[in-house]
């Protein structure tokens, strides 16, 4: 039995990448390992997600998380303290029952999940182990295709577009290496073209371009511009994404577009994305309907999931439960996956298990406030998910991740695999 113990659990608040306060744990082990990690917040974040854990006092506009630090530094070191380390299930399940509540609402989810990605960074550095290795073993060798979000819109940016993100995938690329290339390239040539327009080439929460545009559609027009100017195909080199992030439009009796003014009904809706997905070389819409609506996400797949992968981000918020009620109702094809929406690393693994069980897509995901952790990067790979999406090849909170799994492809030389290989041309899906 392995007799490496948990020492000492410490917290302390740091900034995420839009200067809000956040988590950060660090867990020392009984041969003295040490190790940190920290979690980010979201700007678009869904109703069902664990919750955060905020002071709602005068300092830092309420967003200080000094309560959620005391709990690390107490509730959560009692809780841990002597428990084997290399358990990730046994830890968080220590914690979760130290919390309490179903949402982590007592101790706070940005609390939790800090010490338990500290936990298992601590148990893998212990081992002489690279974090992907740790939790993945010998099968972890896929690197997954980016899903860069090089313009924004909705409530990542303060222009005139609704949807919420216009992401490019670099389906066609042989590696993670070239994937890179092919994006930063795209995006390079995206900023020119905004720049000889006259159009803005500031940049939103997650690095993309932010302009203000005629219309929504003409941010498809400006990326398949790009792509062909880069150099690629459109839909064959490289494919688009987009998160619609629909939960923000929603109203009582259909959709209302926030920044036009515009209502429309959800079967207007789904008409909308279906014509969009037949002019352009979509590739994935993510949240194209409410987060509660899983009838309709049914509805849409039915339209489009052939050919499209239809994603649930506040439908699923990373949830074991809420998956398996999606996939009992063939709502979306794919789930995105925040592990700060649920609260642990094990029900964050969890979650990507269940839905590559059952045929879904899994994309590891950063949130609009990042930190320097590097995480995901790693359990994308570990997991063999197959997608990331963690923003623009800009600013070091995104572009950190994009580099741990530069390293990780290098460091699994010939077994490195990149997922775009697995990618069904004319389908628009990914094998499961």
């Amino acid at each position: 039995m392995d007799s490496l113990t948990i020492q000492k659990v410490c917290g302390r608040q740091i900034f995420d990448s839009r200067g809000t306060p956040t988590v950060e744990a660090c867990v020392t082990l009984s041969d003295g390992t040490c190790a940190a990690a920290s979690v980010p917040s979201g700007a678009s974040t869904g109703m069902f997600e664990a919750c955060e854990l905020r002071d709602c006092e005068k300092e830092f506009s309420g967003k200080g998380v000094y309560k959620a630090v005391n709990n690390v530094n107490t509730l959560l070191n009692d809780a841990l303290k002597g428990k084997p380390a290399c358990c990730p299930f046994g830890v968080d399940k220590a914690m979760q029952v130290a919390d309490g509540t179903e949402n982590k609402s007592a101790l706070g989810a940005n609390a939790i999940l800090a010490v338990s990605l500290a936990c298992a960074k601590a148990a893998a550095k212990a081992k002489g182990l690279e974090f992907y290795r740790y939790l993945g073993g010998v099968n972890g060798v896929t690197l997954p295709v980016p899903m860069m979000n090089i313009l924004n819109g909705g409530a990542h940016a303060s222009n005139n577009v609704d949807i919420q993100e216009f992401m490019i995938m670099p389906v066609g690329a042989k590696s993670f290496r070239q994937a890179m290339q092919m994006g930063v390239e795209t995006y390079v040539q995206l900023g020119k073209t905004l720049k000889e327009r006259g159009l803005s080439t500031t940049v939103g929460d997650e690095g993309g371009f932010a302009p203000n545009l005629d219309s929504d559609e003409t941010a498809l027009k400006l990326l398949v511009e790009a792509i062909e100017k880069a150099g690629y195909r459109p839909g064959q080199d490289i494919g688009i994404a987009m998160d619609a992030a629909a939960s923000e439009w929603f109203e009582k009796d259909g959709y209302r577009f926030p920044k036009k003014g515009e209502s429309i009904s959800k079967a207007a809706l789904m008409d909308y994305f279906e014509r969009l997905c037949g002019l352009y070389p979509i590739l994935s819409i993510e949240d194209p309907l409410s987060e509660e609506d899983f009838d309709g996400f049914s509805q849409i797949t039915r339209r489009l999931g052939k050919t499209v992968q239809i994603v649930g981000d506040d439908l699923f918020v990373t949830n074991p439960k809420r998956l398996q009620k999606g996939i009992d109702g063939q709502s979306a094809n794919a789930i995105l996956v925040k592990p700060n929406q649920i609260g642990t690393l094990s029900q964050t693994m969890e979650a990507v298990r269940l839905a590559k069980r059952n045929g879904y897509g899994a994309i590891l995901s950063h949130r609009s406030g990042e930190t320097e952790d590097t995480s995901i990067a790693d359990l994308a790979v570990a997991l063999n998910a197959g997608q990331i999406k963690t923003g623009a090849p800009a600013r070091t909170d995104r572009v950190c991740k994009y580099n741990r799994l530069l390293r990780i492809e290098q460091l699994l030389g010939e077994s490195a695999v990149y997922a775009g290989t697995f990618y069904a041309p004319g389908k628009g899906r990914f094998f499961a």
